[in-house]
């Protein structure tokens, strides 16, 4: 339910105890709007799709009718994978013929098969040499490089094949290792690869698929010139597969510099999660942040507040405790901060907390999330400090 935002300055009835008066309004050129302003803000508009040439496979109705090594779909049986989704069924003939292919769907689609079970087929039987991977999967976060990773895991132990997962926030010398002991697919974040590379423990002239997942995303976090310098290091000749939950005129350039005759499949329709919510950008001086982001979690129903560092999430949940705002951090690796005082893993201690039905609020790092309740949202990009409340993205 997309519902106006409600007023952020300190409510009558407030449940917690302000440290200043409450703003009564929009500043001038603080760069919010209003929720009308909102409605009426301009959407990111969709390029014109390429014209697909040669005419497309058609799509499957099961994993049965594809072309892919016995061991692969012996391992699809094992997990008991069947039917496949729509983005699945429309794209895998063709990325198994080794077509070009621009896919659009929404997180939780069914993306991942269906790029990876093709990169997988492709490589069956050969073997990388030292740093120098065979396929290379870009990623916009660490945590969806994981997802991938254990996602690919299974099939790739049925063929034999190794896979690396290269990211920042973890052990780059572990990861260096990985690359010289040889990996035929590496899943990686655009950062923390460029490092590896200008280490000289990764090549990408032997790379013959590429994969970029989630690649709006990647455009709105700002890596765009580190994804177009890392392609331009693969060789022209190879396999690139693009999927997206937008197809908007970010990666316009992606597609027309990298994608020669794509198959264009698109499952979903062009307004996704994203362009149904209202943002606002509040401008505050740093010592105004705590106060506004208490205003935003003590309003009514529940909410998600995506901090950068578990250092940051921890303090963020500590302060609102401390001014009466029930709160629970969740982060990769700590305890708990909960008001019910339980100290199990902390997602497991925070998913209990989080249906509780007067939790006011969740703290989360980027790659896991700080939590107060209004609707469950979904992980926003890497931001100072984020909300996603009722149909509104607040950013402080």
């Amino acid at each position: 339910m997309n519902r106006s935002p409600r007023h952020t300055g300190t409510p009558s009835g407030s449940r917690f105890r302000t440290q200043g008066t409450g703003r009564q309004g929009p500043r001038p050129g603080t760069g919010r709007k209003t929720g009308q302003e909102a409605r009426s803000a301009p959407r990111r508009q969709e390029f014109a799709l390429p014209v697909t040439l040669t005419e497309p496979l058609p799509a499957v109705q099961t994993f049965t009718e594809l072309d892919m090594p016995a061991r692969l779909s012996a391992a699809l049986g094992a997990e008991g994978v069947t039917v496949p989704f729509p983005i699945q069924a429309a794209t895998l003939p063709n990325a198994l013929a080794g077509r070009h292919v621009l896919g659009r769907g929404r997180t939780g689609s069914g993306k991942t098969l269906a790029f990876g079970l093709p990169v997988l087929a492709r490589l069956d039987g050969q073997r990388a040499r030292p740093r120098q991977p065979l396929a290379l999967v870009l990623v916009p976060t660490r945590e969806l490089a994981q997802q991938v990773t254990d996602a690919l895991a299974p099939y790739a132990r049925a063929l034999r094949l190794r896979l690396a997962t290269v990211v920042g926030g973890m052990s780059i010398g572990r990861q260096a290792s990985a690359l010289r002991d040889g990996a035929e697919v590496v899943v990686a974040t655009p950062g923390r690869l460029k490092d590896l590379i200008e280490r000289r423990a990764c090549r990408l002239d032997r790379v013959a698929v590429t994969v970029l997942d989630e690649a709006d995303q990647m455009a709105d976090m700002g890596f765009m010139p580190q994804v177009t310098a890392l392609l331009d290091q693969v060789p022209p000749g190879g396999q690139r597969l693009l999927f997206s939950a937008t197809l908007d005129r970010n990666i316009d350039l992606l597609v027309r510099r990298y994608l020669h005759d794509p198959v264009v499949h698109s499952v979903d329709p062009s307004a996704g999660a994203v362009t149904t919510m209202e943002h606002h950008l509040l401008h505050v001086r740093d010592a105004d942040k705590d106060t506004a982001a208490t205003e935003i979690a003590a309003r009514d129903g529940r909410s998600l507040m995506f901090l950068d560092t578990k250092h940051a999430v921890d303090r963020l949940t500590k302060h609102l405790l401390s001014v009466g705002v029930r709160a629970s951090a969740c982060t990769a690796a700590s305890p708990s901060h909960s008001a019910t005082g339980r100290s199990p893993s902390s997602r497991t201690a925070t998913s209990r907390f989080w249906w509780q039905p007067t939790l006011p609020a969740t703290t989360r790092t980027t790659s896991t999330a700080a939590a107060v309740p209004h609707a469950p949202a979904s992980p926003a990009p890497s931001s100072p400090s984020c909300c996603r409340t009722s149909g509104a993205r607040w950013t402080v």
